[in-house]
C-alpha cells in the first residue's frame, strides 16, 4: 500500500495536511494515470492523497472525509462503487467523479445512484476532471461531442445484457429481437462517438 502526495511517496499518510476545502482523495489501480493525475491536480490547488485500493480509499473516506474524490470504478481488490458509498456515508456534500475505461450506461447510472456528480472515460485528463469536480449545480455542462445515435442504441443493449447476466436468449427476448441478430450486434466493437 502506498499512498502518493505531491513528488513524494509516503506509506504511512492517509490525512490532508493543506486547505480542507480542496481535499481531494485519488482512488485508482493504474499507478502512472494515479500519479501523473494527482500531480496535475495538485498544481491546480487540491490538497491531494492518492492511493491504488478500494481498502485504503475506504479508509481515507472514514477518517479524513475530503471535499472532493476522483475514484475509478474497476480497482483490482473491488469496486469503486463501495469508496463512494463510504465517502457519501462521511461527507455527503463530497463532489465525487468516476472513472472507467470500461464505459458504458450501465455502469455510470451505478456510478450516478452511488452518489457521483460525474462519470468520465478514461484516459480523462486533469482539465475534464477538475471542470467536473468544480461545476456548480447537479451536473456538468453537456458535451462537446455527445455519443452518436448508434453508440447510445450500442450502450442500451448492452446494458441490458449486463443486466441479464450476459445471457444472450434472455437479453434478445427482452430486447424483441432475434437472438442472432443481437450476437451479431455484440460481437462488433462499439460504434465511434
Amino acid at each position: 500500500m502506498t499512498i502518493e502526495t505531491g513528488d513524494v511517496i509516503d506509506p504511512m499518510r492517509l490525512g490532508f495536511t493543506g486547505d480542507a476545502s480542496r481535499s481531494l482523495l485519488v482512488v485508482d489501480d493504474d499507478a502512472p494515470f494515479r500519479i501523473r493525475l494527482a500531480r496535475a491536480l495538485e498544481k491546480r490547488g487540491f490538497d491531494v492523497v492518492a492511493v491504488d485500493s478500494v481498502a485504503v480509499g475506504v479508509e481515507v473516506a472514514q477518517e479524513a472525509a475530503p471535499r472532493y474524490a476522483v475514484v475509478d470504478l474497476r480497482l483490482a481488490d473491488g469496486s469503486g462503487l463501495d469508496v463512494v458509498k463510504a465517502l457519501r456515508d462521511a461527507r455527503p456534500e463530497a463532489r465525487i467523479v468516476m472513472l472507467t475505461g470500461y464505459g458504458n450506461i450501465a455502469t455510470a447510472v451505478a456510478a450516478v445512484k452511488a452518489g457521483a456528480v460525474d462519470y468520465l472515460p478514461k484516459p480523462a485528463d486533469a482539465d475534464a476532471v477538475e471542470a467536473a469536480l468544480l461545476t456548480d449545480g447537479p451536473l456538468p455542462p453537456p458535451p462537446e461531442h455527445p455519443m452518436s445515435a448508434d453508440r447510445v442504441r450500442w450502450e442500451h443493449i448492452q446494458r441490458v445484457f449486463e443486466q441479464c447476466d450476459r445471457n444472450v436468449s434472455e437479453t434478445a427476448r427482452r430486447l424483441k429481437m432475434h437472438r442472432r441478430t443481437l450476437q451479431r450486434i455484440l460481437n462488433k466493437h462499439a460504434p465511434r462517438t
